[in-house]
């Protein structure tokens, strides 16, 4: 299958940054070339004539399932939140999280997301909705102490199984979770190290969410999170911590040393009023790569990555007071290329290259929030102007998930209808 875009404005991404205009050419599943005007004939062509054509964005920490839980724990104080979302969560039914993945893929498909890093029990449910959806997910099992977790059986034995059954999906992968050092004891920790080890998957965990999480980790052990867990050799390449807003520069240097990434989650940590501002210019200058998540749909309520790269930036300009602190083409480059690398999927997704997948979305730059567009101003335009409203157009792995803004894999309606019997039968029961 040859399938040609025409005559876009794309945004690369690649090692230059290059803005080129032209074509680009994809067969199956890969981009085979960019830039040069494709003469010859394909089996499906896209005309993009004054569009932006960009990467997919990469949602480096989510809980795609629960989308469905929408509106169900908003403006609490966060004990109160956790104890609303904890309870409501030990209810689940595969059926409310298959629901909740696919209206999550539907909201992040319409939003430009091709790739999200999930952490969340039932990812061999997730997993299935995703692919049904046709987007890619690391699929990452949540472990946990035994004593704290509402899975039956071990958490860790029920992660190592789910990713050695789930080795050959199309698009999406398997991973390790951890909760997080609250409820995860040494133990736990390395056991789940060892298994990312084995396997080489991403071992994605929540890290000093707030100020509380870091106090009573320090009583416990004399230590903070990130220097425990450096202690332990949990950190490494594939730890991707989420959050990461409460840390001393001791932690930030240890937290480069490993060569470990991040996915901060701005909106979340505001929304949540847990305080902390991830030191963002810290990180990168101490080898710490930066990617970008959403959270969940109950501490965000949105999975726009447009919004958050843009809420991101400001957030460390303003509490920083320095206007040239995360520029444009950083933020870009947070959630794309690095979002590809946290995943370690960086020679494979994140920029438009020759030999990489073909996850790509097509921006209407007709669109009046995105004009006056130049080569000048095409970068500021997508992270400042830019929202999920603007995509018309998705591919992910070479299958077009999302033609002029028309959804090609779901029924979507169904999904939604679906969505609002599942949420009041959650809430109905709490």
């Amino acid at each position: 299958m040859l399938t040609v875009i025409r005559n876009a404005w794309i945004l690369t991404q690649d090692a230059s940054r290059r803005i080129v205009k032209g074509d680009i050419l994809i067969k199956n599943e890969k981009i085979m070339s960019v830039g040069p005007v494709f003469n010859g004939t394909a089996d499906q062509e896209i005309d993009a004539s004054g569009d932006i054509v960009m990467p997919g964005l990469v949602n480096t920490h989510t809980h795609v399932a629960m989308s469905v839980m929408k509106g169900a724990a908003d403006d609490l104080q966060f004990p109160d939140f956790l104890n609303k979302v904890f309870s409501i969560d030990s209810d689940r039914t595969d059926k409310d999280i298959e629901i909740g993945t696919k209206l999550g893929c539907l909201e992040m498909i319409r939003g430009g997301t091709t790739t999200f890093n999930d952490l969340y029990y039932s990812e061999d449910v997730i997993a299935k909705a995703t692919e049904e959806a046709g987007i890619r997910g690391m699929h990452c099992w949540c472990v946990l102490d035994e004593q704290f977790t509402t899975q039956k059986g071990n958490p860790l034995d029920n992660c190592r199984r789910f990713c050695n059954s789930h080795k050959g999906m199309k698009k999406g992968r398997a991973g390790v979770g951890l909760q997080g050092v609250y409820v995860c004891s040494e133990d736990t920790c390395k056991g789940a190290k060892q298994l990312s080890d084995e396997l080489k998957v991403p071992l994605h965990l929540h890290l000093s969410e707030t100020r509380k999480e870091v106090n009573d980790h320090k009583k416990k052990t004399g230590k903070r999170p990130a220097e425990w867990l450096y202690d332990l050799g949990v950190l490494s390449e594939r730890t991707v911590a989420a959050h990461s807003a409460w840390l001393t520069m001791n932690e930030v240097r240890l937290m480069g040393k490993a060569g470990m990434s991040i996915a901060s989650c701005p909106v979340s940590n505001m929304k949540l009023a847990t305080g902390g501002v991830a030191p963002i210019p810290e990180m990168m200058k101490n080898n710490v790569n930066v990617s970008l998540g959403t959270d969940g749909s109950t501490t965000n309520n949105s999975l726009d990555m447009f919004s958050e790269m843009k809420i991101l930036g400001l957030l460390q300009k303003s509490s920083r007071w320095d206007a040239t602190v995360t520029p444009a083409q950083t933020l870009l480059d947070i959630a794309t290329i690095n979002g590809a690398k946290a995943i370690g999927m960086g020679s494979e997704i994140g920029s438009i290259e020759q030999g990489k997948y073909a996850d790509i979305v097509i921006l209407d730059g007709k669109a009046p929030n995105l004009r006056p567009l130049l080569p000048e101003n095409m970068i500021s335009n997508v992270v400042y102007s830019a929202s999920s409203l603007n995509v018309k157009t998705v591919m992910c792995q070479g299958d077009i998930v999302m033609k002029d803004r028309r959804i090609m894999t779901l029924d979507e309606q169904d999904v939604i209808d679906a969505s609002e019997d599942a949420w009041k039968q959650l809430c109905k029961r709490n």
